[in-house]
C-alpha cells in the first residue's frame, strides 16, 4: 500500500488559493494597523470663533421611523443657534404613523416660530439620496447639517461644529457617532466598538493626513458649494455618502473628522436589522469601488491617497475571502498538506495568528481608551463572533454589487431603545430572519465538520481557529431565527391587525416550528450516520493499537478477524482526490495477509526468530493500518451521500421560506382587494 500520498493538481491548486488568500487577507489587516499608527499623531484641527453666524439648513431624511422621529425633530429644535439662521427641513417619505405624527410636529414648531418644513415627495424614487438631491433646491444658507432619524444631536452642536469651517476648502465637516444603547445587548456591545474602530482609528488617520475619508450619512454638515461642485446626490449606490465624498475630495475638497464632537445614536438591537445594515454598507462600498476607482487611478493625487482609496472601497472583499479559506482548511488538512510556518512547530501558527489578530487588537484598543479599555475586552470578544458570523451576510452583498444586482435601499428599523428594560419585540418594523440564515447555519456545520478533521488529522491547533468562526456563524443564526419570534405586546394591543398579519405571523411561527424540526431531525440522523460509519473505524483504530501492544497471537487473530468486519468491504471515501492508503478493498487485502502470518507464525515456536519476525511485521502493518484509518476518517464526514443529504435538507429549508413568502403574497393581495 502507498503510505505517503503526492499532492494532487486539486489539492495543490486549493493550497495555492488557501495562501493567495491568506497573504490578502493579511494585507487588509495590515493597513488597519497601519492606520492606527497614524491616528496616533496628535494634529489638532483648527476651529475659529463664529463671528458673523451663517444660515445652516439642517435636512432630516426619514422614511417610517414613528419611534425616533419625534426625538430628532425637538433635539434639532432644541439647538442653541438663533432661529433666525437656521432652516428645517423634514425629507418624509413615510407611508405609515411617522407622517402624522411629523405633520403635527411641523405644525406645532412653526407656531414658535421655526422655520421648518415637512418636505414630501410624489414617489421615494433614489430613496434617501433622492429625498437629498429634491431638498437641494430649497435649501438656505451655505451650510447643509444631515442628521438622521435615530440621532440625538446635543444642543451645543451647530455652534461647535460651525467653528470648524475655518478654511475655505473644508466641504464637509464628520462628527463621531456616540452609542446610546451600547450597553443594551452584547449585539450592541460588539457594534459600538466596531463603530469606534471606524471613527477613532480609520476616519481619525484619514483627516490627519491626505488620505480620503468618508461622509457617514449623518451627524456631519456639508458646505453647500462643495455639494454642487462635486456633482450633488447621484442615486445610483446604495452609499450616496461615500459617493458624494469621495467625488468631492477628487475635487479638491477636504473632509474632517471631529473626535470631540460626539453625537448620540441608537444601534440597532435586532440582529436581522444590523444584517441589513451591514449588507447595505458592504454593498455600496463595492458599488462605489466599481464607480469610482478609475477616476481614483487617473486623478494626479498623492500615491498613498490612491492605496487607501483602493483598500477603503474594496475592504468588504475580505469576507469572501474569509469564506473561502474557512472551506478550503479542512479539505487541506483531510490532504495532510502542511500549514504551519515552520515545520514541526505548530505553537508558531497559533503565536503568529494571536499577534495578528486578538493581541493587536487590544493594543489598539488601549490606546483608543486610554485608562477604560478593560472595560472594552468583553465587547471586543463579542466583536470577534459577530465579525465572523457576519461574513456570510456580507458576502452575499459583495457579490450584489459585483454581478450588478440593483436593491431597493432598505433602511435599518429603529425602536427608540436606550435603557436594557426596554423591548422592541412588540413594535412595528421588526424583521424575520431571511435565506441567508441558512447559509449561515451551512457554514456553522461545515465548521463542526472541520473542527473533527483538524482533530482526526492530528492539526488540532487549527480546531480552535476553525471554532472561532463557527461560533460567529451559529450566533448570528441563532439570534437571526430568536429575533423573529415575536411575543404580543402592547403594541398589538393598541392597532388593528390585520388578516394577513394574523395569518403571516401564523405561518412564520409554523415555519420556524418547521425549521427546528429539521435541524432536530439532521442532529439524529448525524448521530446514526456517526453510530453506523464513524464510530467502527474508531473501534478499529482502537483494535489495532491493542495490536501492536501484544504478541499474543489468538487475541490478535480476533482482533483482526473483528476489524475486517467493522471497516467496508470495499471503497475509498476520498471522493476529491482519492489515495491508494485511503482504499477499504487494499485494507481488507492487508487485513488478510496480516491473518496468514499470524496463522503461519502460530505454529512455530515464541523463541524463535520467524516467531519475532512475523509479531514485528503484524505490529508494522497494524500500526501502517492505524495511520490509513486516520487519514480516512475525516472523509468519512463529508461523504458523497453526506453531502447529498445536506443539500436536500437545506433545499427543503429554502422550500418552506418559498412556500412561505408565497403565501404572504397572496395575503396582501387580500388585504389590497378588501
Amino acid at each position: 500500500m502507498l503510505i505517503h500520498q503526492i499532492p494532487s493538481p486539486l489539492t495543490q491548486f486549493l493550497w495555492n488559493v488557501f495562501i493567495g488568500v491568506a497573504v490578502m487577507i493579511t494585507l487588509y489587516t495590515a493597513n488597519f494597523y497601519y492606520l492606527a499608527i497614524l491616528s496616533r499623531q496628535h494634529r489638532k484641527v483648527k476651529s475659529i470663533e463664529l463671528k458673523d453666524i451663517p444660515v445652516v439648513t439642517i435636512q432630516l431624511p426619514i422614511y417610517n421611523e414613528k419611534y425616533v422621529a419625534a426625538r430628532l425633530v425637538d433635539a434639532v429644535c432644541a439647538q442653541d443657534y438663533p432661529k433666525e439662521k437656521l432652516c428645517i427641513q423634514i425629507l418624509d417619505d413615510s407611508d405609515d404613523d411617522t407622517y402624522d405624527i411629523l405633520e403635527d410636529l411641523t405644525i406645532n414648531y412653526k407656531k414658535k416660530g421655526f422655520d421648518i418644513h415637512h418636505v414630501r415627495r410624489e414617489s421615494r424614487k433614489g430613496y434617501k439620496a433622492g429625498a437629498l438631491r429634491y431638498a437641494m433646491k430649497s435649501v438656505k444658507g451655505d451650510f447643509v447639517a444631515i442628521f438622521d432619524a435615530d440621532f440625538i444631536p446635543p444642543t451645543w452642536f451647530l455652534k461647535k461644529a460651525m467653528t470648524y469651517f475655518c478654511n475655505p476648502n473644508i466641504g464637509l465637516v464628520q462628527c463621531r457617532w456616540g452609542h446610546v444603547n451600547e450597553k443594551y445587548s452584547a449585539l450592541t456591545k460588539a457594534q459600538a466598538l466596531s463603530l469606534d474602530f471606524h471613527f477613532l482609528v480609520e476616519q481619525k488617520a484619514k483627516s490627519n493626513s491626505s488620505l480620503f475619508m468618508n461622509f457617514n450619512g449623518t451627524a456631519g454638515i456639508w458646505r453647500r458649494e462643495c455639494i454642487e461642485d462635486a456633482g450633488g446626490w447621484h442615486t445610483g449606490t446604495l452609499v450616496e455618502d461615500l459617493d458624494l465624498s469621495y467625488r468631492a475630495q477628487m475635487k479638491g475638497w477636504k473632509c474632517v473628522f471631529i473626535p470631540d464632537i460626539v453625537v448620540e445614536a441608537e444601534l440597532p438591537v435586532q440582529m436581522n436589522a444590523a444584517k441589513r445594515q451591514q449588507f447595505r454598507w458592504a454593498k455600496g462600498a463595492i458599488q462605489c469601488a466599481i464607480k469610482l476607482l478609475g477616476d481614483v487611478a487617473i486623478k494626479k493625487i498623492p500615491v498613498n491617497t490612491k492605496i487607501q482609496a483602493f483598500i477603503q472601497l474594496t475592504r468588504h472583499i475580505v469576507h469572501p475571502l474569509v469564506l473561502a479559506q474557512f472551506l478550503i482548511l479542512p479539505i487541506l488538512l483531510a490532504a495532510k498538506v502542511n500549514l504551519y510556518i515552520v515545520n514541526g512547530l505548530p505553537l508558531l501558527t497559533i503565536i503568529a495568528y494571536l499577534a495578528m489578530g486578538p493581541i493587536a487588537y487590544l493594543m489598539v484598543i488601549r490606546g483608543i481608551y486610554d485608562q477604560n479599555w478593560k472595560s472594552r475586552i468583553v465587547s471586543y470578544l463579542y466583536l470577534v463572533f459577530y465579525s465572523a458570523g457576519m461574513s456570510v451576510n456580507n458576502t452575499v452583498a459583495v457579490f450584489d454589487a459585483l454581478f450588478g444586482k440593483k436593491n431597493e435601499f432598505l433602511r435599518t428599523p429603529k425602536f427608540g431603545i436606550v435603557k436594557k428594560s426596554d423591548d422592541w419585540r412588540d413594535k412595528a418594523y421588526a424583521l424575520p430572519f431571511t435565506k441567508t440564515t441558512l447559509l449561515e447555519l451551512f457554514f456553522g456545520v461545515y465548521g463542526v465538520i472541520g473542527i473533527f478533521i483538524a482533530i482526526f488529522s492530528n492539526n488540532s491547533v487549527f480546531a480552535p481557529i476553525i471554532g472561532i468562526q463557527v461560533v460567529g456563524f451559529l450566533y448570528i443564526a441563532y439570534l437571526s431565527i430568536s429575533h423573529s419570534t415575536f411575543k404580543k405586546g402592547q403594541q398589538k394591543k393598541t392597532r388593528v391587525t390585520t388578516k394577513s398579519e394574523k395569518m403571516a405571523n401564523s405561518y412564520y411561527k409554523i415555519a420556524l416550528a418547521g425549521i427546528i424540526g429539521l435541524i432536530i431531525f439532521g442532529v439524529i440522523m448525524a448521530f446514526q450516520q456517526y453510530d453506523s460509519t464513524i464510530y467502527p473505524i474508531d473501534q478499529a483504530r482502537g483494535l489495532l493499537l491493542r495490536i501492536q501492544a501484544t504478541s499474543e497471537l489468538q487475541t490478535v487473530h480476533n482482533d483482526l478477524k473483528t476489524i475486517k468486519d467493522l471497516l467496508p468491504p470495499s471503497g475509498n471515501p476520498v471522493w476529491i482526490f482519492p489515495t491508494d492508503s485511503t482504499d477499504f478493498g487494499l485494507m481488507q487485502t492487508d487485513l488478510d495477509g496480516m491473518i496468514s502470518t499470524v496463522d503461519k507464525i502460530s505454529n512455530v515456536g515464541t523463541d524463535s526468530a520467524a516467531f519475532h519476525t512475523g509479531v514485528t511485521n503484524v505490529h508494522l502493518e497494524a500500526n501502517t493500518l492505524y495511520s490509513n484509518l486516520l487519514d480516512a476518517t475525516p472523509y468519512m464526514y463529508v461523504s458523497v451521500s453526506n453531502l447529498l443529504f445536506g443539500c436536500i435538507w437545506v433545499a427543503v429549508i429554502i422550500g418552506i421560506f418559498a412556500l412561505l413568502k408565497k403565501k404572504r403574497e397572496r395575503l396582501q393581495a387580500y388585504d389590497a382587494e378588501n
